[in-house]
This record gives C-alpha cells, sequence and structure tokens, in this order.
C-alpha cells in the first residue's frame, strides 16, 4: 500500500511541475519572441520480481517477466521554437525575424545573449538598444539629426538626415543561430545564454547561413496557442485526480488490511 501510495505521489508531482510549465507559457501569451516549453517525463526504478528470460521449475524460460515500476519524474522542459505571428506596429525599430535566427544583446557583464524579442529603441547617446537599455550587438549609432531609420531584409541601417536625400548607412545587424536552440538557457527579460547542449552560435548577416529575414515594423509574438494550453492543462488536472484517486484507494485498502481481525 505504501508503495502505492509514493508511486502515486509521483505523479501528483510530476503534473504539478506540468501545471506550473502551462501556467508560465499562458502568462507569457502576449511577451513578444517568447517560445512555449513543454515538460517531458520519464518512468523511474522498476522492482523486479522475477526477469524475462529466467528459469521456471519445470526447466522451461518464462517468457515475460514481473516488474512493478515506482512512478515517474520530469525529465526536461523543452523550449519550442517554431514561429510566432508577425504583428505590424509602423515602428520602425522594431523588428522579427522571418525565419532561423537570434538577435544578439550586448550583457551588462559584457557577455552576449540571444533573443526574437526585436522591439528596439535608441537611447540617449543614439546607440539601439532594447527595452531594458542592453545595447544591440554590433554597436549601432544612429545620429542625432536623422529623420528616418530604414532597416534592410539583410539587416541593413540606413538613415536619412537633415538636408540629405540620399540615405547613409550606419551599421549592419548580424544574427546567430544555433544547431540545438533548445538547449539554450533562458534567463529571463526575453534573453537567452548558450550552454555546451546549445553549441557555439554561428553568426552572419539575415539571409545568409540559413538564418531568415528581417522585417521592419513588425514584432514576432508569442507562439503559445491558448486553446492547446488549456486542452494540456485539463489533461493534466484529471492525470492529478487520478493519482489523488489511486492514493486514496490504496489508504482504503491499508484500512481494510487494519481492521482484520481473526
Amino acid at each position: 500500500m505504501i508503495k502505492a501510495m509514493r508511486t502515486a505521489a509521483s505523479g501528483m508531482i510530476a503534473q504539478q511541475m506540468n501545471v506550473d510549465n502551462i501556467a508560465n507559457n499562458l502568462a507569457n501569451v502576449n511577451t513578444t519572441g517568447f517560445k512555449k516549453s513543454n515538460v517531458e517525463f520519464q518512468d523511474v526504478l522498476y522492482q523486479n520480481y522475477r526477469r524475462a528470460g529466467t528459469a521456471s521449475a519445470i526447466g522451461t524460460e518464462v517468457p515475460t517477466g514481473l516488474a512493478i515500476g515506482y512512478g515517474t519524474r520530469a525529465s526536461a522542459t523543452t523550449r519550442q521554437f517554431t514561429p510566432g505571428n508577425l504583428q505590424a506596429t509602423g515602428n520602425p525599430l522594431d523588428l522579427a525575424i522571418n525565419g532561423d535566427g537570434f538577435f544578439q544583446i550586448q550583457h551588462p557583464d559584457g557577455t552576449t545573449a540571444y533573443t526574437r524579442d526585436g522591439s528596439f529603441h535608441i537611447s540617449g547617446d543614439g546607440r539601439i538598444v532594447n527595452s531594458d537599455g542592453y545595447f544591440l550587438d554590433p554597436n549601432i549609432s544612429v545620429p542625432q539629426d536623422a529623420t528616418a531609420v530604414s532597416v534592410g531584409a539583410d539587416g541593413t541601417v540606413e538613415v536619412l538626415t537633415v538636408g540629405q536625400t540620399d540615405p547613409t548607412q550606419v551599421g549592419q545587424i548580424e544574427l546567430a543561430r544555433f544547431v540545438n536552440p533548445a538547449g539554450l538557457e533562458a534567463i529571463g527579460r526575453n534573453l537567452l545564454i548558450p550552454t555546451r547542449a546549445s553549441g557555439d552560435p554561428t553568426i552572419d548577416i539575415p539571409t545568409q547561413s540559413g538564418l531568415g529575414p528581417i522585417d521592419q515594423g513588425y514584432l514576432e509574438m508569442s507562439n503559445v496557442k491558448v486553446v492547446d494550453e488549456m486542452v494540456n492543462m485539463i489533461v493534466a488536472q484529471r492525470s492529478y485526480e487520478m493519482n489523488s484517486k489511486a492514493i486514496q484507494t490504496a489508504d482504503d485498502m491499508a484500512g481494510i488490511a487494519n481492521n482484520l481481525k481473526r
């Protein structure tokens, strides 16, 4: 009975983690560039009462074994990098990657972080920054007298200044891609950092090396689908209820055994 309770409890713990993850997905349904994640599960150790292929009393081998598992556990959260819908904003510094790739952001400690959030702004000294004031890498400065900013599909940044009729190139946006983007570690603020599992980044200009083009005046929205997450939540809730019912059943059986009389 105790084994059944602990096994069912492992299922409840796993589904609680599943619901926590679903809640995070739903909380970020309007977060620019957010990528949803799914929880993966594994079964755990088994108690083998009889292994398959062991000799029987009559000199033959049993074709199947007898083993009881000890439940489940959450093994990983896998981030899904399917594209989100592009939303037109009309803001010239709102940029969306229409395909593979990440913007490079210079973190305050000097390291590089990566993001799909292309909501950029101009700082007081004219440099392009994200909403937290972190610099776009490579750094691009916009002149104070610029009247218009244009970003091409290949990441070329051009500006028109007062008194000029032809645009002037002021920088080139570069993107990064990873062989295993699911191995990137999320650190909040729409930023990801590389790990050994993600591999080293491949850096090039948009439209090259498998990188997507940049769409100016658009933002990539979250790829969370509310209906799918609500269905997943219902399934997780029902699984949680069934595991709690298994604990109650095991407790009732233990009560019956304890109340046996000679």
